[in-house]
């Protein structure tokens, strides 16, 4: 049996209390367009099924870590207008979470996730160690770059 809480495959969290409406923060998050802008490995997330933002939906999504560029096929899984946002990453097996509510005070707790349900795949397993550094390690960058992206988009939401 595997340590879960220390390897690669452990739930990634990072969350922030951001002085804007729930309303504006969703209106940010809905729009996965801008997700580029926060994420420090997000190039793009492309939708691949017209429809717009629905469960189901296919993203492409392009990942870059220096050197490194690769693709990964996301798929929307939960749509809670205003309260939730996830989609599984089928080529890696985790799962990315975006949940936020009221703070009480007229502002939004943010919470972003990134739990792998039930492992990671082969396909992840094999490239991190080559091209991403080793597993752990990048998953530690991941959780770091999760920070990074909720303090930016607390700034986006907070900047109008």
């Amino acid at each position: 049996m595997t340590d879960r809480s220390r390897g690669a495959d452990r739930e990634l969290r990072a969350e922030a209390q951001v002085a804007a409406p729930p309303e504006r923060v969703w209106e940010l998050l809905s729009d996965v367009s801008r997700m580029p802008a926060w994420s420090p490995e997000l190039l793009r997330m492309i939708p691949l099924k017209p429809g717009g933002l629905r469960v189901g939906q296919w993203y492409l999504g392009l990942n870059r870590r220096k050197l490194a560029v690769w693709p990964t096929r996301n798929v929307l899984v939960v749509l809670e207008p205003g309260r939730r946002l996830a989609w599984d990453t089928t080529t890696s097996g985790a799962r990315w979470i975006w949940e936020i509510e009221p703070d009480g005070a007229g502002g939004t707790r943010v919470v972003h996730r990134r739990p792998v349900p039930t492992s990671l795949t082969l396909l992840s397993r094999v490239t991190a160690p080559v091209a991403l550094g080793g597993s752990v390690s990048h998953a530690d960058e991941l959780e770091a770059g999760m920070l990074r992206t909720v303090q930016r988009l607390r700034a986006a939401a907070e900047s109008d």
